[in-house]
């Protein structure tokens, strides 16, 4: 049976092979990684943007993404059965077979490790693959051991920038570091408002989040509310450098105001109804904060 009490073998018939596989490459996820290395490539591209290498940095980022997160699934796939939000995915359901999703991932991450290293460079290959590394082997079985896996696990959640930044000038430099740490920092209040809202589900599957042994809140949302405020003046620093100008500066500024009021509110109840307010509001400011940053240049 499946937690919803339908039984799994009809839900596996009902779900295609096409939409188990879409599933396996999180869309989601991988849309911020698309984000995140298009914002690189354009912000460390010297001259006019070549449409074809930032669309060749894109694309083999988003294979090596995708094949990521098959993986992922297929390690986690006896803690996804436990907990309510992932049971419906398609190796618990039995949808797709461990080895199909294995070879699935596998596959995917070489075919954008070589897409990356012949269109690119070796360098946004690299980068890519180092995420990849650590990402399954350090974050991943460190999630069941230590709640400073979060803070792992952020490392190769900012290295998308880096990628793109890399494929567009063949180096990396303060501006890039500074995307780098800008993605690092935010990524705090993201995951761990997502983290409060499914506690029980994480605690359920043996994974050791923050919210799962601060049952009061008090670390986890001290943690929020001091990650976003540090955020505010890395965030000012592209203008400081000289990759932004005041239009940069003046929009991040009330940006990053705006998002700490929010976490400042969520902590005040700390129900999973603000935490999940909290959570939109942090998708909704990296897109912004970026898109602030690459107009910039467009207008300067």
């Amino acid at each position: 049976m499946s937690t919803t009490g339908v039984p799994v073998a009809s839900v596996s018939r009902s779900m295609s092979r096409l939409s188990a596989y879409a599933i396996l490459v999180k869309p989601d996820v991988t849309f911020l990684v698309v984000l995140t290395t298009m914002a690189g490539f354009y912000l460390g591209a010297v001259g006019p943007i070549d449409p074809l290498r930032m669309f060749n940095a894109i694309f083999g980022t988003t294979l090596v993404a995708g094949g990521t997160a098959a993986l992922n699934q297929y390690i986690e796939r006896s803690s996804d059965a436990k907990m309510r939000r992932t049971s419906a995915r398609p190796l618990p359901l039995g949808a797709l077979s461990v080895l199909e999703a294995f070879t699935f991932g596998l596959g995917l991450i070489v075919l954008g490790a070589m897409y990356l290293a012949v269109l690119t460079n070796w360098l946004a290959c690299g980068l890519a693959l180092l995420t990849t590394a650590l990402y399954l082997g350090v974050y991943t079985p460190l999630k069941q051991r230590t709640t400073l896996a979060t803070a792992i696990g952020a490392i190769p959640g900012a290295i998308p920038p880096l990628v793109g930044w890399a494929a567009a000038r063949g180096s990396l430099n303060e501006g890039a570091w500074l995307l780098f740490a800008i993605l690092f920092l935010w990524q705090f209040p993201h995951f761990h408002a997502i983290a409060w809202m499914y506690r029980e589900d994480y605690a359920r599957a043996g994974i050791r989040m923050l919210p799962v042994v601060d049952p009061a809140g008090s670390a986890t949302f001290g943690q929020i509310i001091f990650t976003a405020a540090a955020l505010v003046p890395i965030s000012l620093l592209p203008s400081v450098i000289g990759l932004a100008g005041l239009r940069y500066f003046f929009g991040a500024l009330i940006l990053g105001m705006l998002l700490i009021q929010v976490c400042l509110w969520a902590s005040r109840s700390r129900t999973n109804i603000r935490a999940k307010w909290l959570m939109h509001a942090t998708v909704a400011h990296i897109p912004l904060l970026l898109g602030l940053l690459m107009l910039d240049k467009v207008v300067r």
